[in-house]
């Protein structure tokens, strides 16, 4: 399970995610690691995006 929520950075266990993760199914990608909140450096190409937490790696969309 995911500690942080990849849209907002808050703590998935505080409040609720259910606009967060409309949006990130169906339009932006995540913006924090999920493991650790740090804010990700995120690529968008026409292809889909990339995401990359300095500590924990890369992730892609699976487009």
């Amino acid at each position: 399970m995911n500690e942080f929520c990849s849209y907002c950075g808050k703590p998935t266990a505080e409040g609720d995610h259910s606009a967060c993760e409309k949006r990130l199914s169906f339009i932006d990608p995540p913006r924090y690691c999920s493991s650790c909140a740090r804010r990700m450096v995120v690529q968008v190409t026409p292809d889909g995006w990339t995401a990359r937490c300095s500590r924990h790696g890369e992730i892609t969309s699976a487009r």
